[in-house]
């Protein structure tokens, strides 16, 4: 629900109904994971998708349902091989659908209007969900928000837990609602989109309910030192991708707005004093193109030794093997060197600057999420990752590949 956010809350303030469908599970080859949504307000519009195109007919049609019958549903679909052209997904995945009704006075109204007004301002907090459970609690949802972003305490749907608040609640059971908050709290620590395992009063043993819980956090940083035409394709690929991107360069004449438009911020400085200046998290990129001894040795040797998902420079093998000279006599141990991918990018034969760009962020990609960087075709490895290291389920549980039927009632989630 929270990729939708702004759009979603336009819909809230301008005072509309509508029904939202997330992705609660996923099993095998699926094209979205969980919190992917969908929505239909009540004139027919309908924004997002839940499966890239396979399904969405029929999750449109539960939409419509759920706003007249005012109730939530909860939907599987899947692949049938006796007839492939029918409501289910080609690619042989499995998908649970929550469709929760947003009516003008739905109880769940003002904690769903709190948590996407604040994911529409890009502020930190994690919306928790029942998804299968007792009826009663089935759509219930409650918002944390990190310990610095506390509000106004005084506001009567808003409670105490642990570091940080919560607003909503999950039926009125307080213990579930600490324990809630605090699961979801940590996923909003980790910048995760996940599911939880709890039992209905409010204990970890697993079993009785599940909660989705959608992470909405800043966009990760991607840091580009050095403004030159390279670095321009890379923050047009950045942008792309959802990163706020920063340009940094010591050299004022280069280091511009003007040659930079794309850009969320234009720095002037030495780059490895930025660096040390400033933030990094286990989300950052930090790509280094000066491929200058002066500028890149300083600014390595802080960036190896900070958190960041991924750090690479450009330049030649010569280059490297130089670089990395250097960068041992500064002391950096061979652990920390093992982090620098260099020369950057992958061997995409690129020349321009744009397919430079292209192959550096496809080898930022592929570390992301775990590919390899060699052609899908003829290598017979799933394309999704994740099925390869969590079977073929996602956080809650593991899963089994179905080819009966694309579209099922689950039973257990009502």
């Amino acid at each position: 629900m929270l990729d939708l956010a702004g759009e979603l809350h336009r819909w809230m303030e301008e005072g509309r109904a509508f029904a939202v469908a997330t992705v609660v599970a996923v099993g095998g080859s699926a094209p979205r994971g969980p919190g992917a949504a969908l929505a239909v307000d009540s004139e027919g519009t309908v924004i997002g998708s839940v499966s890239g195109g396979c399904v969405e007919g029929a999750v449109y049609d539960l939409c419509v349902q759920a706003l007249q019958e005012g109730e939530t549903l909860v939907e599987r679909f899947g692949y049938s091989d006796e007839d492939a052209f029918a409501v289910g997904l080609t690619c042989g995945g499995i998908i649970d659908i929550m469709v929760t009704p947003v009516g003008t006075d739905a109880p769940q109204r003002p904690v769903l209007r709190s948590a996407l007004s604040a994911a529409a301002r890009a502020e930190p907090a994690a919306l928790a969900r029942v998804v299968r459970g007792p009826a009663d609690l089935l759509g219930t949802a409650l918002l944390v928000r990190p310990s610095e972003a506390v509000g106004e305490p005084s506001r009567p749907s808003r409670a105490e837990a642990g570091a940080g608040s919560y607003e909503g609640g999950l039926g009125g059971h307080a213990e579930l609602d600490r324990t809630a908050a605090g699961e979801a709290r940590a996923l909003l620590d980790a910048g995760r989109t996940g599911t939880v395992e709890l039992s209905a009063d409010g204990s970890h043993c697993p079993g009785g309910l599940t909660l989705l819980v959608e992470s909405s956090v800043p966009p990760p940083r991607m840091i580009v030192f050095g403004a030159i035409d390279f670095a321009a394709a890379l923050v047009r690929v950045g942008k792309f991708l959802g990163y706020h991107v920063t340009v940094c360069d010591a050299r004022p004449v280069f280091a511009t707005t003007t040659r930079f438009p794309e850009a969320d911020d234009v720095v002037v400085d030495w780059p490895h004093r930025y660096l040390r200046g400033t933030a990094t998290d286990a989300r950052t990129v930090l790509c280094v193109l000066t491929h200058d001894a002066k500028f890149d040795v300083p600014l390595l040797e802080a960036a190896l030794r900070m958190p960041a998902a991924f750090v690479g420079a450009l330049g030649s093998r010569r280059t490297h093997a130089d670089r990395e000279r250097r960068l041992r006599e500064a002391g950096l141990t061979d652990g920390e060197l093992a982090r620098l991918r260099s020369p950057i990018g992958l061997d995409l034969g690129a020349r321009t600057p744009e397919e430079t760009a292209l192959s550096i962020a496809a080898e930022i990609i592929a570390t992301r999420r775990g590919g390899t960087g060699t052609p899908l075709t003829g290598s017979g490895r799933p394309i999704h990752h994740e099925e390869e290291k969590h079977g073929a389920g996602t956080s809650s549980g593991p899963w089994t590949r179905s080819t009966a039927p694309m579209r099922t009632s689950v039973p257990s989630f009502r």
